[in-house]
């Protein structure tokens, strides 16, 4: 995929390039030191009842000196917090440099793809971490389904208070161009892109953004197979007749590797729910309502919310299936208000 001519001839290309090796966050030291009240907090919301986060006992009987933070809080103990999130900075930052030069290319969207740790040594109360991040790469425009994009990959440095590394973090990020704004910079008539242009933006006409695909592998496939049927299908354990959602290749009950699937009634009940706002991509309307349906069968699937505007979801809502064809090749189910019961 080639980039825009104009962005190349004003030298778009070799300035993103520049980018490559620069420091985006200086050396910057976390507020406060690692301590046992954080981690008891972080080892509590991530259920993880290891004594070696609580109990100097324990984690001495493992050979070490005391207790120690748990190797992923590495990045929370840097984090700047709420209040510096939400206050103007004076400074503008390598960061705010790059985001804004991605924008001017139309990268205006950003997805995380993946995050590699490196862990050199565990921290314990009482140590003081610094982190710096740089720019390790960024990547030629590349086709991907959610729009043109470039892959951005920083390094992220994490020091003791004696400046020796104690871990590192590769954060990689695609910043793209939403598929619906790619479609209209593309293609002459005939192309794919021109086939979705129906009509000005914003009329009725004007066909939608795809939704980005699922991940279909071999452990979910008959799930999206269902889909395309009109079929709520869950996996069942043959050996303990256990539901499981989402489906996997062993059970979490009995280990047994063999399944078949039963169709689900397609009632349930609003367990929990969230109200999107942002980001905003062109396939969705906003606000958008996601639920936790806790199904009639006993398991529990993500879904969208239809027949209810946001503000009329409550906990324990009952919910009958529906089904959402959101193009010929992608079928999902979601659910509406169950028809109320006549006196």
């Amino acid at each position: 995929m080639t980039g825009h001519s104009t962005r190349q001839d004003t030298g778009y290309e070799e300035r993103l390039r520049a980018f490559t090796g620069r420091e985006l966050r200086a050396a910057t030291p976390a507020q406060d030191p690692v301590n046992q009240p954080m981690i008891r907090h972080w080892a509590e919301a991530m259920g993880d009842t290891n004594p070696v986060y609580t109990d100097a006992g324990s984690a001495r009987a493992t050979g070490r000196d005391g207790v120690v933070a748990p190797a992923s809080m590495v990045q929370a103990w840097t984090m700047p917090g709420y209040a510096a999130t939400v206050s103007p900075q004076a400074v503008r930052s390598g960061f705010d440099e790059l985001v804004g030069l991605l924008a001017e290319g139309g990268y205006t969207s950003v997805v995380a793809t993946d995050s590699e740790f490196s862990f050199l040594r565990e921290l314990v109360p009482g140590d003081h971490v610094t982190v710096r991040e740089t720019v390790e790469s960024i990547s030629e425009e590349k086709r991907t389904g959610l729009g043109a994009g470039r892959f951005v990959t920083t390094l992220k440095t994490y020091t003791d208070q004696h400046g020796e590394t104690v871990a590192t973090q590769r954060w990689r990020t695609l910043r793209f161009r939403p598929a619906s704004a790619a479609a209209r910079e593309e293609g002459p008539e005939g192309s794919p892109a021109a086939a979705r242009e129906e009509g000005p933006e914003g009329s009725p006409e004007a066909a939608r953004a795809l939704r980005p695909r699922p991940a279909v592998n071999r452990d979910n496939a008959f799930f999206f197979d269902g889909t395309k049927r009109h079929r709520l299908l869950v996996q069942r354990c043959t050996a303990c007749s256990l539901l499981r959602h989402p489906p996997g290749p062993c059970c979490p009950e009995c280990n047994s590797f063999e399944w078949d699937t039963v169709e689900a009634s397609g009632r349930g009940r609003v367990h929990g729910f969230v109200v999107n706002h942002h980001p905003r991509h062109p396939a969705f309307d906003f606000p958008m309502a996601v639920a936790v349906v806790a199904l009639a069968e006993g398991t529990r699937l993500i879904a969208g919310l239809t027949g209810v505007a946001p503000e009329d979801v409550e906990i324990d809502m009952p919910v009958v299936l529906d089904w959402l064809d959101a193009d010929p090749d992608l079928t999902l189910p979601v659910f509406r208000p169950a028809p109320t019961e006549a006196p």
